[in-house]
């Protein structure tokens, strides 16, 4: 379910299905590792590569319920922890997501940490030590984490500068899982799965993926994504054509310089 609270994008949910997700090296036992001994767990990798699905499906296979902030530069800790709010004529506290998510011993998955100020991250550094505390200033309170919470954080590492990256004071707080795109089987497995295309649709779709990847030595700063791919075979599936489906799906997201659109234009007239 989503729900908006102030500026603050949260998804809630207790997963019920299990999301479809190929595991593509030691990433489920790692991940279930940390979890018995409540480590807190960072996936670092580009965008569009399958994190987010990650953590749903391992919210299925431990049974826990996942919620989802996404990080944003406004993001603040009052916005995490919680705040005072009028109502009716009445002030009240409201729990933020990281609350909620200590006190019912969810999964809180901070997606796209970086996004969020630096002073805001810190709030979640005494979750992440052997305290697994939550202190709640503004209550005069310290909430402390069941065995069953757990944090995990993302974050594209492509998109780091001096002015956006994340602190080695919170990176060495963390597991570090390392995802990038799949080897092609497995993603022509994936696109050909998600979007309902036949194989051969699928595995044009990824060497096309594949082609313009290689175009990084060019200044190509955004890779085709296996999300975008998925969108491509969607739009191929309900009956666009290809060279159209994958200008609007792959060209125009990743790149606006003409030089780059050109080129992507050439390897898709080329594959298709």
């Amino acid at each position: 379910m989503g729900l908006e609270l102030d500026r603050i994008q949260v998804e809630k949910a207790f997963i019920e299905e299990e999301p479809y997700y190929l595991p593509v090296g030691n990433e489920v036992e790692v991940f279930t590792a940390a979890y018995k001994n409540r480590l807190p767990v960072m996936l670092k990798g580009p965008t569009g590569c399958g994190k987010t699905r990650f953590v749903q499906h391992m919210a299925y296979r431990l049974g826990r319920p996942l919620i989802t902030v996404a990080c944003h530069d406004d993001l603040t800790a009052s916005d995490l922890v919680g705040r005072y709010l009028v109502r009716g004529g009445d002030t009240v506290w409201v729990d933020g997501p990281l609350t909620e998510a200590v006190k019912l011993g969810a999964i809180c998955y901070l997606d796209e940490i970086v996004e969020a100020r630096k002073d805001t991250t810190v709030v979640i550094h005494p979750l992440t030590d052997d305290r697994r505390i939550l202190p709640i200033e503004k209550l005069g309170r310290v909430l402390k984490a069941p065995p069953e919470f757990m944090l995990v954080i993302s974050y594209n590492p492509g998109y780091q500068s001096l002015l956006k990256n994340l602190k080695h004071s919170t990176r060495q707080r963390f597991v570090a899982i390392e995802f990038t795109f799949p080897p092609r089987r497995l993603e022509v497995e994936i696109v050909a799965h998600e979007s309902g295309v036949d194989r051969a649709t699928a595995e044009a779709l990824v060497t096309l993926g594949e082609q313009i990847r290689n175009l990084k030595d060019r200044g190509l700063e955004e890779p085709a994504s296996t999300r975008l791919l998925v969108y491509a075979a969607q739009l191929i599936k309900t009956g666009v054509e290809p060279r159209l489906a994958c200008e609007v799906a792959l060209c125009g997201p990743i790149a606006d310089e003409p030089e780059i659109q050109r080129a992507i234009r050439e390897l898709i007239s080329t594959v298709f």
